[in-house]
């Protein structure tokens, strides 16, 4: 097989979240354990960072490899979904996986895909042990796929550092309905005796994480609680700002803009802190790492600027929380006009999302290639909720092809509310 006819029976064969949803998620190790097993377990070869939460954990995972580049090592990163290519789910300092790495897996494998019938979810994850170990890297960055305890990525124990990004409302019907019970799940990936820092959180989830930690003798960290922010300097392409803690002074340029990212930054700095002694991160690395995260790691689709003229913004932050702060940091920006390309996955309450948009801002509304996504139809239906200037499009460069053609150099157009939508774009 070729690489994409790989990929393509990859998808066919497999359960998939993107064409299932919940249907797709097995809320049990078993099979990701019997995966490992067969291939002898390489999960246990290289020690690894296991990164969990709502909004945030793509991004801190991307910061953490960044440094730990900058710090000389060889670092592995897994991360789900993709983009564009598959392989972009399994990077070595920055570079995706070969091609025929993939196409080997699975002619190697494929027989016994039959046999335990695995998710597409959990193929991945065992392809990525296996590429990590195989390679010999120094550490592996690890991002939970959805939740933390029953997670395919939860069956790592060569864990040096459990690290949350933050709780907040999404896939509720898999993770509950209260914050507390999706801390809940992320907080499975907290590990006996091994430190836990937790970026930021509220004063239901940090009683879960506390008791957790507790529970599993791990040493917890809370960043908001120990580092201070300073001087903050924000524009639409730039990003700086100033933290302190105990007198050690920070001053972080980052590549990764948007004031929402600075909660990241703050939990990955005690990250680092935590990890001082396990591994050696010099000041100077934690610093470039910050700086050169897009260009180390080759992170795509995060406050992305596709035009400047007119300013033109894609971004995969698709739950309300994530939607709300993005939202709220467009409308501090001077414009002419702003369009908003939308599109979202119908088991999302975009009742929520849309409270958000202002009603002078021009609606251009996109379906998309899922079985999740809101079919033309369904879109037509927000007409009667939104006062906007609406119209309705097939895919998403459609939509574009239309604001550039009738786009001013002042205006500002953002492209988002589904991570499917944003990968469809032509010129990611």
């Amino acid at each position: 097989m070729t690489y994409q006819e790989t990929v393509d029976y990859l998808y066919s064969q497999l359960p998939a979240f993107q064409k299932l949803g919940e249907k797709a998620i097995k809320p049990k190790l078993t099979n990701i354990r019997a995966l490992c097993e067969m291939l002898g377990n390489p999960q246990n070869n290289f020690p690894s960072i296991h990164v969990a939460g709502t909004n945030g954990k793509g991004s801190s995972s991307h910061f953490l490899t960044s440094i730990l580049m900058e710090a000389g090592y060889k670092v592995g990163l897994y991360t789900s979904p993709h983009l564009r290519d598959y392989r972009e789910r399994f990077r070595i300092n920055g570079e995706m996986a070969p091609e025929n790495c993939i196409i080997e897996f699975v002619r190697e494998y494929g027989r016994e895909f039959s046999i335990l019938k695995p998710s597409f979810f959990e193929v991945s994850v065992a392809l990525a042990f296996k590429y990590f170990s195989d390679q010999k890297v120094d550490v592996a960055v690890i991002e939970v796929g959805l939740g933390g305890k029953w997670d395919s990525t939860n069956v790592i124990s060569n864990v040096l550092l459990s690290y949350i990004s933050n709780i907040g409302f999404d896939h509720t019907e898999i993770l509950g309905d209260t914050l507390d019970k999706i801390a809940g799940e992320k907080a499975g990936i907290i590990k006996e005796g091994v430190p836990v820092v937790i970026s930021e959180y509220l004063p239901e989830t940090r009683t879960v994480f506390a008791e957790v930690a507790e529970s599993h003798q791990s040493p917890i960290s809370y960043a908001q609680d120990e580092w201070t922010v300073g001087a903050i300097r924000s524009t639409v392409d730039h990003l700086s700002v100033d933290l302190e803690r105990n007198g050690e002074h920070y001053s972080i340029e980052s590549e990764l803009v948007g004031e929402y990212q600075i909660s990241n930054i703050r939990g990955v700095l005690e990250a680092c802190r935590r990890l001082d002694g396990i591994l050696n991160i010099p000041k100077s690395a934690v610093i470039q790492g910050f700086a050169k995260v897009v260009t180390n790691t080759g992170l795509k689709g995060r406050w992305q600027i596709l035009s400047r003229k007119p300013l033109i913004i894609c971004d995969t932050g698709h739950n309300d929380q994530a939607f709300q702060i993005t939202l709220q940091r467009i409308s501090k920006e001077n414009y002419g006009h702003l369009y908003y390309i939308l599109g979202f996955v119908r088991d999302k309450d975009i009742s929520k999302i849309c409270k958000y948009i202002p009603a002078d801002a021009k609606l251009l509304l996109c379906t998309f290639n899922s079985f999740r996504a809101r079919t033309v139809e369904e879109l037509e239906d927000l007409r009667k909720i939104l006062p906007n200037e609406i119209s309705i499009h097939k895919n998403v460069n459609e939509a574009l092809a239309k604001v550039r053609r009738e786009a001013k150099e002042n205006d500002i157009v953002y492209v988002g509310g589904s991570t499917y939508l944003v990968a469809e774009i032509e010129e990611l």
